[in-house]
């Protein structure tokens, strides 16, 4: 049989001129709203690829569906009141459900999409992900850029987005479509945060300073110690440990028995306070504006006062916060999990382990200069409590490093000591010694 005789291109061919329309692929905003609020949805909106919000990761979208024109967002409530409670296995089966939830609506809405003649794809609301790209970048898309381009809601404070309506209580969720659309949602004209700080006064590590300053690697550690990172920490403790005395030295049976939920029914959030406590958003904020102090005693103090182990790498300003700020929950040491596996890994990372408390007394700049492998010239300037990360050498240099790639690699990942490379000439510095150590005290070790 030949190719043009075959039964399947015949029928193809004779819909396409019987509707031309279907071959063009072209939706309005209002009909893919629809879509989205009758597979369960609570609010969507949709923007063009080429916005110039998505500049950041337009590269990122068309690797995974090279057609892609159009993106879908839309948010998905969640049960308010399970969020706020202290017990972390309420709060976490509401996440562990509304993120299956956003999977599965996301799911529908394609399935629909795919009925029509129209192909999209729809990634994962947070796992699983592309773990082959750790440490860098493993997700296919920034749901919460999207978000906001999409008209429903802003990034708040807390680095959270906030729906105008239900607050930040929702999960967000992102498709992609290889299709053009009618008109564009547009961005809310206010944000929606309140700036009570109030995400400021619950944070257990201190991620969420009133200047606005986020410590990306406080959260990361403590709120993340289940997910990828603390994870491979604790492969390690089990790898280390001499035997099950020395084991139990460092892990108590309580954190096995998480660490075994977390692996059996999905890695859970040890805080997202900040989530629980805000009060922004037309369906949120009315006991908040009806008595401030109630609500603070009611959904505030509970995890202020909540006795639970603080997961902070050591001499951290997490840890300072952690004992200054609530001493009645237990500090615990653990080791910093992102390490760069590559110079460029290492440079863009900086900015997220940097210790803005610990670089008080230090303005200096620092030339870098990488060979071997990686032949990379970067500059970074501490400065006011201020970091920048700049490629090639810019400016007159209170300190300069010399150091092959791999080796330095191998010193950050603690494989290599620094006096070693030193006497090998793997590194070098030209300078004061104490300025490398006071580099040091600005990032986690």
């Amino acid at each position: 049989m030949k190719f043009d005789e075959h039964p399947t291109v015949l029928r193809y061919r004779e819909a396409i001129s019987q509707d031309p329309i279907k071959d063009k692929q072209f939706l309005t905003v209002s009909r893919l709203r629809q879509l989205a609020l009758e597979a369960g949805a609570d609010d969507a909106g949709c923007v063009s690829l080429n916005r110039s919000e998505l500049d950041g990761q337009r590269s990122d979208i068309l690797q995974a569906f090279p057609q892609a024109k159009t993106l879908l967002s839309f948010v998905y409530r969640m049960n308010r009141e399970n969020i706020r409670s202290a017990s972390r296995s309420v709060a976490n089966l509401e996440f562990h459900h509304s993120g299956d939830e956003v999977n599965d609506i996301a799911r529908r809405i394609v399935k629909s999409l795919e009925k029509q003649g129209i192909p999209a794809i729809n990634p994962a609301m947070g796992f699983p992900m592309e773990t082959e790209r750790w440490p860098n970048k493993m997700w296919v898309i920034s749901h919460k850029p999207v978000a906001e381009a999409a008209g429903l809601g802003r990034i708040g404070l807390h680095r959270n987005v906030i729906h105008p309506v239900f607050g930040n209580f929702i999960l967000l969720g992102t498709l992609v479509l290889d299709a053009e659309i009618d008109e564009e949602s547009r961005p809310i004209e206010y944000n929606p945060c309140l700036e009570c700080k109030l995400c400021v006064a619950a944070c257990p590590v201190g991620a969420i300073a009133v200047d606005g300053h986020f410590d990306f690697s406080a959260c990361y550690t403590h709120n993340y110690r289940e997910f990828m990172g603390g994870f491979t920490d604790w492969v390690e403790t089990i790898v280390t440990s001499r035997n099950t005395k020395q084991y139990r030295q460092k892990t108590n049976d309580a954190e096995s028995v998480s660490m075994w939920q977390s692996l059996s029914f999905g890695a859970n959030y040890k805080a997202a306070y900040c989530l629980a406590v805000c009060p922004a958003g037309d369906d949120v904020i009315g006991p908040f504006l009806n008595d401030k102090k109630e609500f603070i005693k009611r959904l505030v103090r509970p995890l202020q006062d909540k006795q639970e182990t603080v997961y902070v790498v050591a001499k951290s300003d997490a840890e300072d916060h952690v004992i200054r700020r609530f001493p009645q929950k237990k500090v615990k040491r653990v080791n910093n999990s992102l390490r760069p596996t590559s110079i460029d890994a290492f440079l863009k990372g900086l900015p997220h382990v940097f210790q803005k408390g610990k670089s008080a007394k230090l303005n200096a700049t620092y030339h870098f200069t990488f060979t071997g492998t990686e032949n990379i010239h970067a500059t970074v300037i501490i400065h006011d409590r201020q970091l920048k990360v700049l490629q090639g050498h810019t400016g007159y240099p209170d300190f300069q490093l010399t150091a092959d790639s791999k080796t330095w690699l191998a010193f950050l990942a603690k494989e290599k000591r620094l006096a070693w490379a030193l006497i090998q000439r793997k590194i070098r510095f030209k300078g004061p010694p104490g300025m490398l150590l006071a580099f040091g005290r600005c990032f986690l070790a």
